[in-house]
């Protein structure tokens, strides 16, 4: 059973930075694209960030564009969302997701750029940003 964990949130002030990290009992970034979302609150799910496999290529949401970065250690099996600049409208929980053959993928599911079928989730972290 693979587990993604998420750690790294916290409250900070706007203008402040944050690094969030995503360990993965079983790393997939080598093989399978791995993602960031986030979901504020009163609103639907979005996806932040991905990368994919290898860790060369990544994908931003435009609202994060220039102020976060996706990053993956594959020494250390975690992904990373190091996150300068933040706004008080990036207050939410984040998950990092990403797919693994080992259960079915989520069709239609939640997506971000090309990487989708995520049918692995962290317990989410919170962030909250104050102005």
């Amino acid at each position: 059973q693979v587990q993604l964990v998420e750690s790294g949130g916290g409250s900070v002030q706007a203008g402040g930075s944050l690094r969030l990290s995503c360990v993965a009992s079983a790393f997939t970034g080598d093989t399978y694209c791995m993602a960031w979302f986030r979901q504020g609150p009163g609103k639907e799910r979005e996806g932040v960030a991905a990368i994919y496999p290898g860790g060369r290529n990544t994908y931003y949401t435009d609202s994060v564009k220039g102020r976060f970065t996706i990053s993956q250690d594959n020494t250390n099996g975690t992904m990373y969302l190091q996150m300068t600049g933040l706004k008080p409208e990036d207050t939410a929980t984040y998950y990092c997701a990403t797919y693994l053959p080992t259960r079915p993928p989520v069709i239609a599911g939640p997506r971000v750029g090309s990487c989708v079928s995520l049918n692995y989730w962290g317990q989410g972290i919170q962030v909250t940003v104050s102005s």
